[in-house]
C-alpha cells in the first residue's frame, strides 16, 4: 500500500514511516518542520502546511494514497494552555483538510491520553466519557469526533489511538534515531541530558505535593517503537475490512517523576541536578492505561516498554548524538 504519514519526520511519526517501510509498503511524508527534523527521514518527503486546504488539495489530486497516519500536531500541554487559538488550528484543521482532499481512505489517528481529563481511577479505559482539562486535549477530542461523524456517515474508516507518554528510541535503529525537539519539553531526554552534561540549567519537577506515593506526578511510559508497532497494526485492520474505534496505548504501569530520574541516573551513572518547581496548569496528577482493548483488537502490547529499556535507548541516541538531529 502507498501510505501518506504526515508529520512523518518527528519523533513518533518517523519511527512509524521506517517501520512501515520495513513492513513493505511505500511510504509518503508530509512534513511542514515546525517540529520535525528532515534526518529522521530519508525517503519520499514534501514540505507542506496542512492548515492550507488549496495545497492539501492539489497534493491529493496528483498522489495515489491509500491509507492515511497522521501525527502532525502541537502537542504541549502548557503551550495549549496560553496559545489555545493555535492548537486549535494547528490540530483540527488539517484533519479537516484531509478529509476532504482524501474521501474515503482509511485514517489512523495519533490521539491522546490527555483527551480523558482527570477521571478519578487508577486505570483509564476507552468507556471513559472525554473531559479534557486542556486545549491540547480538547482539539484531541474533536479530531476524533470529526472522525467519528466521518465513519458514521460511510465515508471512511479511522483508528484513533490514545498513546499516553512516548520515550525511548528506535529499537531498530541503532542509536541513530530518537527523540529531539527544539526545545525538548520532555521528562526522559531533559532527564538524560542533565546526566550527560548537555542540559547546565537545574531539571525541573513541576510539583512536589501530588496525591501520589513520592508527591510526583504519575504516567504510563511507553516505547516509541510499540507505539510505530500499533500504528501498523492498526492500519491492516482497517485495510482488513474492520470497523473503526479508538484504542488506549500503554503499559498499564506507571512511574513517577522521581523513579524516572532514579532510572536516569542509574543508566548514566550521574546524580542529576534538580529542583522543585509549581505544579503546571493543565497537569494531572496520574495517567495510566488500560490497553486491554488495543490486544483484543489488535494482538498489540508493549513489549519494549520496560522502564530500562525505554531508558537504555533513549541514554544510546543522546550519547550518540548530543545535539539530535543536528550533529
Amino acid at each position: 500500500m502507498r501510505i501518506l504519514v504526515t508529520g512523518g519526520c518527528g519523533y513518533i511519526g518517523s519511527t512509524t514511516a521506517r517501520l512501515l517501510a520495513r513492513s513493505d509498503h511505500e511510504v509518503v511524508v508530509i512534513d511542514d518542520f515546525s517540529e520535525g527534523h528532515r534526518g529522521a527521514w530519508d525517503g519520499e518527503l514534501h514540505e507542506m502546511d496542512l492548515r492550507d486546504p488549496a495545497k492539501v488539495s492539489a497534493f491529493a489530486n496528483s498522489n495515489a494514497i491509500d491509507g492515511i497516519v497522521h501525527f502532525a500536531a502541537r502537542a504541549y500541554v502548557g503551550e495549549s494552555m496560553v496559545q489555545p487559538l493555535g492548537y486549535w488550528r494547528a490540530n483540527l484543521v488539517p484533519v479537516m483538510n484531509l478529509c476532504e482532499a482524501f474521501p474515503g481512505l482509511p485514517f489512523v489517528f495519533s490521539s491522546t491520553c490527555a483527551t480523558y481529563g482527570e477521571p478519578d481511577i487508577a486505570r483509564l479505559d476507552e468507556s471513559l466519557a472525554l473531559e479534557p482539562v486542556n486545549p491540547y486535549g480538547a482539539t484531541k477530542a474533536a479530531a476524533e469526533r470529526l472522525l467519528q461523524d466521518r465513519a458514521a456517515a460511510d465515508q471512511g474508516v479511522y483508528l484513533a489511538l490514545r498513546y499516553f507518554n512516548a520515550a525511548g528510541a528506535d529499537v531498530f535503529a541503532n542509536g541513530d534515531h530518537g527523540e529531539h525537539h527544539d526545545p525538548e519539553n520532555h521528562l526522559v531526554p531533559r532527564a538524560i541530558s542533565n546526566g550527560l552534561g548537555l542540559l547546565k540549567e537545574e531539571l525541573e519537577v513541576f510539583g512536589t505535593d501530588w496525591d501520589t506515593a513520592d508527591g510526583t506526578c504519575i504516567r504510563d511510559y511507553i516505547h516509541v517503537s510499540d507505539l510505530a508497532e500499533a500504528h501498523v497494526l492498526a492500519l491492516d485492520h482497517l485495510f482488513d475490512g474492520k470497523p473503526s474505534t479508538v484504542l488506549n496505548l500503554g503499559t498499564g504501569r506507571g512511574y513517577s517523576v522521581l523513579e524516572i530520574l532514579k532510572a536516569v541516573e542509574a543508566a548514566t551513572g550521574t546524580e542529576l541536578n534538580w529542583k522543585a518547581a509549581p505544579r503546571r496548569a493543565g497537569d494531572p496528577a496520574e495517567l495510566v492505561a488500560d490497553a486491554t482493548r488495543a490486544f483484543e483488537v489488535l494482538g498489540w502490547q508493549a513489549e519494549h516498554s520496560s522502564l530500562e529499556n525505554i531508558v537504555e535507548t533513549a541514554v544510546n541516541w543522546h550519547r550518540k548524538h548530543p545535539q539530535g538531529y543536528c550533529s
